[in-house]
C-alpha cells in the first residue's frame, strides 16, 4: 500500500506588504528587489495573530478538499522552523484547532525542506501500515524572526501555511519516489544565533540582534541549486522515472534566480514550473504546499500528472518527492 495526496489546502494572512511599502522602512527599491529576488509582495501576520492559526486554516481546507473530517485523521505532522513556542512547539495548537482530540502529533524541523521531509516520513508510515490518513502541515511566521532593518533579508520573507492530507493509494499513484539528504557542514548558512539552549535569551542577545534569522546569501545560492538538482534526480531514479516523465516541477520558492538556475541545469521546460514567490515571497516550509494547492485549485495540475517537489533549507537539508496526483 502506497500513499497518495487526497486533499490540499493553504492559507495566507490578509495583510500584504509591497516592495514599495518596504522602501519606507529600509533603503531599497522595487526594481532592486524584483531584479535580485523576483518578489513583489508578501503576506504578514498581524501582531495579535497566532502562527498556529494559519496551520489550522490550511489543515481544514485540506480536509474539505478530501471530503473527510478530523475524525479521519490518524496522525498530524507539523513542519515548521519557528514554532509558536519552543516548548511545546506548534503541533499541539494546530491539533487543538483542528479538533483532532487525542490523536498523535509531532513537529518536524528540517529547514525549508521540512514539508518535503514531512511527505517522505508520512508516506513511509502509511506504506508501513502504521497509519491510514496523515495530515502534513507546513507553516511559517518568518516575519517574527526577520530583522526589518536589514535590507538584504527583510525583503525575502513572508508568512503562510499549506497542508496535504495523505491516504492509502494503489500501484502507480501517490508518492512514487523520494530523496532526503543533509549536509551538516553548511549548518551556518542559515541560522538564528540565540534563543536556544546553546545561547539562551538574555539582554545581551537581544541587544546584539541574536534572535533574528541570519543568512549567507552567496553560500545559499551556490549550494541550493546543486542540492535540489541532486535530490530531484535521485527521487526520479527511485521512482524509475526520468525528467521527460515529469509534468510539473514545484521548487521551494526562495529566489527566482535559484529557480531559474535549477531549471536550466535540469533542462526542464520553464513553462511547466510552478512559481508564486512574486506574490507570497519565501514562506519556508509553507512555500511548496501553498504552490501545490494553488496549482491544483486553478486547474494547472490535473489528476494523473507527475509532479516533483524539491527543496533546500537550513541545516543544510535538501530533498525531493515525486508524486502522481
Amino acid at each position: 500500500m502506497g500513499a497518495r495526496i487526497i486533499g490540499t489546502g493553504s492559507y495566507l494572512p490578509e495583510k500584504t506588504v509591497t516592495n514599495e511599502d518596504l522602501t519606507r522602512i529600509v533603503e531599497t527599491s522595487d526594481e532592486w528587489i524584483v531584479k535580485r529576488t523576483g518578489i513583489r509582495t508578501r503576506h504578514l501576520l498581524e501582531r495579535d495573530e497566532a502562527p498556529a492559526d494559519m496551520g489550522v486554516a490550511a489543515g481544514k481546507a485540506a480536509l474539505r478538499a478530501a471530503g473527510l473530517s478530523p475524525e479521519d485523521v490518524d496522525l498530524l505532522v507539523v513542519a515548521t522552523n519557528f514554532p509558536d513556542m519552543i516548548c511545546p512547539g506548534s503541533a499541539p495548537f494546530v491539533s487543538s484547532g483542528l479538533g483532532l482530540d487525542e490523536r498523535p502529533f509531532f513537529y518536524l524541523k528540517a529547514g525549508c525542506s521540512g514539508f518535503v521531509y514531512g511527505l517522505a516520513v508520512a508516506g513511509g508510515l502509511i506504506d508501513a501500515g502504521l497509519y491510514r490518513h496523515v495530515l502534513v502541515v507546513g507553516m511559517e511566521a518568518l516575519s517574527r524572526v526577520t530583522d526589518w532593518d536589514d535590507r538584504k533579508t527583510c525583503v525575502l520573507f513572508g508568512d503562510g501555511a499549506g497542508a496535504a492530507l495523505l491516504g492509502p493509494g494503489g500501484d502507480g499513484e501517490g508518492i512514487l519516489g523520494s530523496s532526503i539528504r543533509g549536509d551538516a557542514g553548511k549548518a551556518m548558512l542559515l541560522h538564528l544565533p540565540a534563543g536556544g539552549t546553546r545561547t539562551p535569551a538574555s539582554h545581551e542577545t537581544v541587544d546584539a540582534g541574536g534572535h533574528y534569522l541570519k543568512m549567507e546569501g552567496s553560500g545559499v545560492y551556490r549550494s541550493a541549486v546543486p542540492m535540489m538538482e541532486t535530490a530531484t534526480r535521485e527521487a526520479l531514479a527511485a521512482a524509475s522515472l526520468t525528467l521527460s516523465d515529469v509534468d510539473w516541477l514545484i521548487p521551494h520558492q526562495a529566489n527566482i534566480r535559484i529557480i531559474e538556475s535549477l531549471v536550466r541545469r535540469l533542462k526542464f521546460d520553464p513553462n511547466r514550473v510552478v512559481v508564486n514567490l512574486d506574490r507570497v515571497a519565501n514562506t519556508s516550509t509553507a512555500s511548496i504546499p501553498i504552490a501545490l494547492d494553488e496549482a491544483l485549485r486553478d486547474g494547472r495540475i490535473t489528476s494523473g500528472e507527475v509532479v516533483v517537489l524539491t527543496a533546500f533549507g537550513a541545516g543544510a537539508t535538501y530533498g525531493a518527492v515525486v508524486v502522481r496526483i
